[in-house]
């Protein structure tokens, strides 16, 4: 599988959650699974870049299901959510031998599509299924995180 294709995978689900794919990433570069090589993202791998990420992923996953949570497609979240794609496309992109910038431009477009169809999904599940909305917020981490180990067990 292309590695702009699956930099544009990580950037969708970034945009589900925005910090359990960055994690993902952040473990994958620290254990080896990916090669970012000498470029400016090798930061990604270090210690204190995995632990931050990762407390922060697992807060977030907390937050989710919080009813006073924000929503996703609003200032700071989307933001943060096309900003965490475009550094996870990058990755990406750099493991599998492509430039920062195309990576960059995936993981943004990803992240976008994955905010917007992710708000749309979940919000007609809801009320498709009658059903609470941390419901479907677990079926939502489950496909972030399964889909997250995926991508980065590509290389």
């Amino acid at each position: 599988m292309g590695s702009l294709f699956l930099a544009v995978l990580i950037g969708v689900f970034v945009g589900l959650r925005s910090l359990t794919p960055a994690g993902f990433v952040s473990w994958a570069a620290a254990l080896y699974w990916i090669d970012l090589g000498r470029s400016r993202l090798v930061f990604m791998a270090a210690k204190p870049t995995v632990a931050i990420l990762t407390a922060l992923a697992v807060l977030e996953l907390y937050a989710d299901k919080l009813p006073s949570g924000p929503n996703r497609t609003a200032m700071p979240g989307l933001f943060a959510r096309v900003v965490l794609g475009s550094l996870c496309g990058a990755c990406i992109a750099v493991a599998g031998a492509h430039s920062a910038l195309s990576g960059v431009v995936a993981g943004f477009l990803g992240s976008l599509i994955g905010c917007f169809g992710g708000f749309q999904a979940r919000t007609r599940l809801v009320k498709a299924l009658h059903c609470p909305d941390y419901v479907v917020a677990i079926v939502e981490d489950i496909v972030t995180i399964g889909g997250s180990l995926y991508v980065v067990t590509r290389f």
